[in-house]
């Protein structure tokens, strides 16, 4: 997927450019929502909502995400069995520049992929019975490392997790299709 920079027209993303001229990233697949929210320390969050139509669709978005994504950024995950979370790991890995093949690390709570342009630390925390198993495997030191976070089932251990983390969460809409899939993003900064 590629951003398109053009005037506004529609639900969108403001931006200063390189020369700091204002302008417009535009996604795709289509906004169904956009809105604003203020943090605590009153900058800007950006909530909104992704249509996706096809596991395809789903992949472009999260390797878009990946492909801006910064050392230290924490992705959180969200979304029932089977709603294509390991669609998106694969989308936000490929973005990064990651070569290996990516799958859900379910029983070994965090996968690591080093060989991209920054790491990717790829938890799967859905069999924590008590947040301080995380200490176990050093969270910590991945939470505040130089590469990436994506935290499937992050739900479970909210309390470790840092404040600025990017929420995502993917659910089906059964009467809008069986491919159909709507992601819900909060916590993008400005």
């Amino acid at each position: 997927m590629k951003a398109v920079y053009r005037e506004p027209s529609g639900p969108c993303i403001r931006q200063r450019s390189a020369e700091g001229k204002s302008c417009v990233k535009v996604y795709d697949p289509v906004f169904l929502r956009m809105g604003r929210l203020r943090t605590r320390d009153q900058r800007e969050e950006i909530a909104m909502i992704i249509e996706t139509n096809s596991p395809e669709e789903t992949f472009a978005f999260a390797q878009k995400l990946g492909l801006e994504a910064v050392p230290g950024q924490i992705f959180t995950l969200d979304g029932d069995l089977g709603v294509g979370k390991t669609v998106f790991a694969k989308g936000l890995a490929e973005g990064l520049g990651i070569t290996e093949p990516v799958s859900s690390p379910t029983f070994t709570i965090v996968q690591e992929y080093t060989d991209g342009r920054l790491p990717l630390y790829h938890f799967d925390v859905y069999r924590i019975e008590e947040p301080e198993e995380m200490e176990e495997i050093g969270y910590d030191e991945y939470f505040n490392g130089d590469g990436v976070c994506l935290i499937e089932w992050a739900d479970m251990i909210r309390e470790l997790l840092p404040e600025d983390v990017i929420r995502i969460r993917i659910r089906k809409v059964p009467e809008k299709g069986f491919d159909y899939r709507e992601i819900s993003v909060e916590g993008m900064k400005e």
